[in-house]
């Protein structure tokens, strides 16, 4: 992730491009739930996190070899794949599960506390700790968390016969594991570039998961809505939105591109109510609300006044 290094600020003259990046990354990550919620119904949660990655990788491929990236790969092959595995391949499973039960908004306010894991992380491996504004974050965050949890913490089966506890559960299995490949990549894959990184890790998943999905694979044929969720949610929402998203570090710094982290759930929540039906609750939106504060203060995108 190399593009880090560029400026925090972006000048005036390309201030509309970056907020259209940021909007557009939003909307893109926000409508991965629900295309992920349509698809694992019929294909179930491993074959759709394998096939995510797998469409991704192969839509990624092709512009890394046109690039000339292809021997980048191959000597860092090791590091790449152990960061798809941490980075895509569990998270997109445990997702994939946790949408069978619980709702797409709800997921994607789970997905908010990923740079909280990340601050935790990096503090216990990297030696990188918080100070001040960031400790109360972390504090505020795990508060909103417990706050959520705790009105799914049911672990007796619903109608979809999994615990929405498990499903919460699940969820926050995933933001760890981000969190974990942040500073596993920060550590050992600093100045890749970032298509490598991006690429690799989508061929990585696939691998890790690909014989568990065969062994799950669905014994009735998916529909074709099915299908066309999983390939919007392969090239549009993991291939397409890898690309901006280091569009965006690059042209308007690591600290603006993680507040599209704060966005996503927004229209999570948007699409989830308007398509799918999905009830949305103010003690949602309170706990999101205070995932959403201490996560800006732990990542030190806000601060708090002396």
């Amino acid at each position: 992730m190399s593009g880090a290094a560029s400026s925090a600020s972006a000048p005036a003259s390309a201030a509309k491009p970056w907020l259209l990046d940021f909007v557009l990354l939003s909307a893109i990550w926000g409508a991965s739930f629900l295309f992920m919620r349509v698809a694992t119904v019929e294909f179930g949660a491993l074959p759709t996190a394998a096939l995510r990655v797998a469409i991704a990788a192969l839509f990624l491929l092709p512009l890394l070899l046109w690039r000339g990236l292809g021997p980048d790969l191959l000597k860092h092959w090791k590091a790449v794949l152990v960061v798809g595995v941490l980075n895509s391949g569990i998270p997109f499973a445990c997702f994939s599960f946790a949408l069978l039960s619980i709702t797409t908004g709800l997921s994607a306010i789970l997905n908010a506390t990923v740079p909280l894991f990340g601050a935790i992380v990096a503090w216990l491996w990297l030696k990188d700790r918080p100070h001040g504004s960031r400790i109360v974050g972390l504090a505020v965050g795990f508060v909103g968390v417990a706050m959520l949890a705790w009105d799914k913490a049911s672990f007796k089966p619903d109608a979809s016969g999994i615990a929405p506890g498990w499903a919460v559960l699940a969820c926050l299995v995933a933001t760890l594991c981000y969190g974990i490949s942040a500073s596993y990549a920060k550590r050992y894959l600093s100045g890749l570039p970032p298509l490598v990184t991006a690429t690799g890790s989508q061929v990585g998943a696939t691998l890790g998961l690909a014989l568990p999905a065969l062994w799950f694979w669905p014994a009735q044929a998916p529909s074709l809505q099915a299908w066309g969720a999983l390939i919007a949610v392969g090239v549009l929402c993991t291939g397409v939105a890898y690309i901006l998203y280091f569009r965006l570090i690059e042209h308007a710094g690591p600290a603006r591109a993680l507040a599209v982290t704060f966005v996503v759930p927004v229209f999570a929540v948007i699409y989830g109510a308007l398509l799918l039906g999905e009830a949305v609750t103010g003690w949602m939106l309170l706990c999101g609300a205070v995932i959403v504060a201490g996560t800006a203060l732990s990542t030190g995108l806000v601060k708090l006044w002396r």
